[in-house]
């Protein structure tokens, strides 16, 4: 009885052992898994770029040939405020990327851009932000804004006043330089703004106050602010800051720290974004988009007019300059060969067009201080004529934080890189006028040293 009691503890003894033994097999066998798995993770993501882009290709199935063949996307993204009934698109935007040049374009089209025939009797239903208003069919927009630029966009998104205000609560907020002191109210929409000039953390309600001001109330003398010529009065001024604001979004969209939040993300995208862009073709072009340098999209508005509302009925009208148009679009959105050649056979073309070999001297330059000090231009004109630049003009304009150039005929991305490394600072962005005495606006900021 006694030998039976022991044979039956060493048989539960070695049955233990047994377990214990091939627990560690799996234990080991999983490990062994694990950093296999690492390894060819890591592998992969070596072969696609390595850091975050080359995880997030491998991550999302990609491997080293899927960004060749991935082709320059074109979004046609439209800001729609819904505080309003008849539900205009005040933001009309051309957002371009290519993931294998990692360039990226943003042009606006200007609200009251006239989409009909006869301008002389044009109507305000015939203003583009009108045609989704009229019919809820983004199509109509998109095809206007692709007969105008002669481009060839497939996709559409329309972005709601709601999803806004939640993405940039949602990414903690985006750090941006107002330009200009804002203050409007309109009991009539709820709308009240009030942000102050200068580099400041804008949450969601603060954001749209910046996107929606054009300018001031008027005051007892029936005047009233807005933003200064150089920066593009009136609805131009506030094109501009959506263009930047939009880039500075993007940048902080794009940092690693919110690629944890994708998932609440895409959750205010399925809540307030109406698109025919399909999630499975976006995600293809997300891990390269977090390599791109925001400071290098290029910007502008589409050039032409305001003529004189007693010669459009009445209704204020945005007229595109085809032949300007045209030139702008090639140098944003088609290749640089294909521009140049399609530029120089346009023999019928009266645009001034400056090649990428012009030289300083043929460069002139209206230069305005917004510094508040009069050192300050003296010093930015000395470097740009040491330079060889030809300085035309000079004066005084409204107090700005940061330095800005803008491209008032057909310079080219090289020379306004060049003027921006004299300077030591400066944003880009064009906003071409055949009426511009001069190539090349510059503001000082305060930020010029």
């Amino acid at each position: 009885m006694k030998n039976k009691t022991i044979d039956k503890k060493e048989q539960r003894v070695k049955t233990k052992r047994k377990k214990k033994h091939t627990g560690r097999k799996i234990l080991l066998f999983i490990l062994l898994l694990v950093i296999v798995a690492g390894a060819w993770f890591g592998y992969r993501t070596h072969k696609n770029g390595g850091g975050l882009s080359g995880f997030l290709a491998t991550a999302v199935g990609h491997d080293e040939n899927t960004r060749k063949n991935l082709k320059e996307i074109k979004v046609l993204v439209m800001g729609v405020s819904t505080d309003l009934d008849s539900e205009l698109t005040d933001t009309i935007i051309v957002a371009s990327y290519n993931p294998n040049t990692q360039t990226a374009n943003l042009l606006s089209i200007p609200r009251d851009t006239f989409t009909g025939k006869n301008t002389s009797r044009a109507t305000a239903s015939q203003k583009i932000n009108a045609l989704y208003g009229m019919s809820k069919d983004p199509q109509k927009t998109l095809d206007a804004v692709n007969e105008i630029t002669g481009l060839d966009i497939e996709y559409y998104v329309i972005v709601r006043t709601e999803a806004l205000i939640k993405l940039v609560d949602a990414i903690g907020g985006v750090e941006f330089n107002v330009p200009i002191d804002m203050k409007y109210d309109d009991a009539s929409q709820n709308l009240h703004i009030n942000l102050k000039a200068g580099t400041q953390k804008l949450n969601g309600d603060k954001a749209e106050q910046l996107l929606r001001w054009r300018h001031s109330n008027y005051n007892k003398n029936g005047q009233m602010t807005t933003y200064p010529a150089e920066y593009g009065n009136d609805d131009f001024g506030r094109m501009r800051t959506q263009r930047d604001f939009l880039v500075a979004t993007a940048k902080q969209t794009l940092k690693p720290g919110n690629i944890f939040k994708i998932g609440e993300i895409l959750d205010i995208a399925n809540q307030n974004v109406e698109t025919n862009l399909q999630l499975s073709y976006v995600k293809d072009y997300v891990p390269y988009a977090v390599e791109l340098n925001a400071d290098e999209i290029k910007t502008a508005v589409l050039p032409g007019e305001t003529p004189n509302m007693s010669a459009t009925n009445g209704v204020s009208i945005f007229v595109v300059n085809k032949k300007e148009a045209k030139t702008l679009v090639e140098s944003m959105f088609y290749t640089e060969e294909t521009s140049n050649n399609t530029t120089s056979n346009d023999t019928n073309s009266n645009t001034t067009t400056t090649s990428s070999n012009t030289n300083a001297s043929q460069i002139r330059i209206e230069l305005l201080n917004g510094s508040g000090d009069k050192s300050k231009l003296q010093e930015a004109k000395s470097r740009l004529e040491k330079a060889g630049y030809k300085v035309t003009k000079t004066g005084n304009t409204s107090s700005i934080s940061k330095t800005i150039i803008t491209n008032k005929k057909d310079i080219e991305d090289k020379n306004l890189q060049e003027i921006k490394e004299t300077l030591g600072v400066g944003s880009t962005s064009t906003n071409k006028s055949s009426t511009s005495l001069v190539d090349v606006t510059i503001v000082i900021g305060k930020d010029f040293k």
